[in-house]
């Protein structure tokens, strides 16, 4: 199978979980829109949504660029709470991994990883973490299934 998420444009929704330290899995929605500018450069928009419960909602836009012959990219994103990110991620075989920094976060030194894990062609299965701290503790996980709108 040939990935699909990210490196063809298209829209994409996610449904899963999202746990918090100490707190119950509260359910999670998504929509993610991906447009590619130039043959190189990507653009990508998803806003996460906690129906039924008061989870105000996450909106991300990155904006990036992806080298081909490596299979690798970078990105900035602008994250609705944590304010202006910067990343890289690695296209492998089955799976995506993204690593995240918070830009101007020292003192809370916050960051994440996701990986999305390709099911079926337009299917893939997402996990993502935030950590926080100098011992880069868990703040969040997010469990999900991301699958192509027709």
């Amino acid at each position: 199978m040939a990935h699909t998420f990210l490196v063809r444009p298209g829209q994409w929704m996610l449904e899963g979980q999202w746990l918090e330290r100490q707190n119950l899995p509260v359910p999670v929605r998504g929509k993610t829109m991906i447009a590619w500018d130039q043959n190189d450069w990507f653009r990508m928009a998803t806003k996460l949504v906690f129906p039924g419960h008061e989870y105000t909602d996450i909106v991300l836009q990155y904006r990036g660029r992806f080298d081909q012959t490596n299979r690798q990219y970078s990105f900035i994103l602008q994250h609705s709470e944590f304010g202006n990110v910067e990343g890289e991620g690695l296209i492998g075989p089955e799976s995506i991994v993204q690593r995240y920094w918070v830009l101007g976060s020292e003192q809370q030194r916050r960051s994440g990883l996701e990986t999305l894990r390709q099911i079926k062609d337009d299917r893939y299965y997402y996990s993502s973490v935030n950590m926080s701290g100098i011992s880069m503790s868990l703040t969040s996980v997010m469990e999900a299934v991301i699958e192509r709108k027709p």
